[in-house]
């Protein structure tokens, strides 16, 4: 296969997936990252930085577990998952519904004007950035990254 071959890498089975979970799993990490500098220096820019990745975030998981699940009816013809498949799925899903319920919060924060976070928000921002993280890496071994 020709890695320039436009036609080949966007009928590939499941090279899209591959690509795009890059998207929401850099921004939710660096808004995380955002949040928590605004939360030490108070700095406005960081607090808007931190809602934008956020929201950004939780919105482009969408094409990402959309194309997963197609991955997962094209490449393995739809057959019953086990083992770090169904792990990697159960994971994605919690993490994807974390991530929106924290983008929702800032969102709703943004739109309310109100001035102060839920005191909650960092240690579900942690957790969820431990559970992508674990979700990633278990991706990375059905893509075959991880192996040697």
């Amino acid at each position: 296969m020709n890695p320039y071959d436009l036609h080949s890498v966007l009928h590939a089975k499941h090279a899209q997936h591959v690509v795009l979970i890059h998207f929401p799993i850099a921004l939710f990490l660096v808004g995380v990252a955002f949040d928590f500098l605004y939360q030490w220096t108070r700095n406005e820019g960081l607090r808007a930085a931190a809602k934008l990745n956020l929201i950004l975030a939780a919105v482009s998981t969408v094409p990402v577990v959309l194309t997963g699940l197609l991955a997962w009816r094209w490449a393995l013809e739809g057959q019953k998952l086990k083992g770090l498949l169904l792990q990697h799925l159960l994971f994605a899903i919690v993490s994807c519904g974390l991530m929106w319920i924290i983008g929702l919060v800032h969102f709703r924060l943004k739109q309310s004007g109100a001035q102060t976070l839920t005191r909650y928000r960092l240690a579900l921002e942690s957790l969820t950035a431990l559970l992508v993280g674990l979700t990633a890496h278990l991706g990375g071994f059905l893509s075959g990254v991880n192996l040697s």
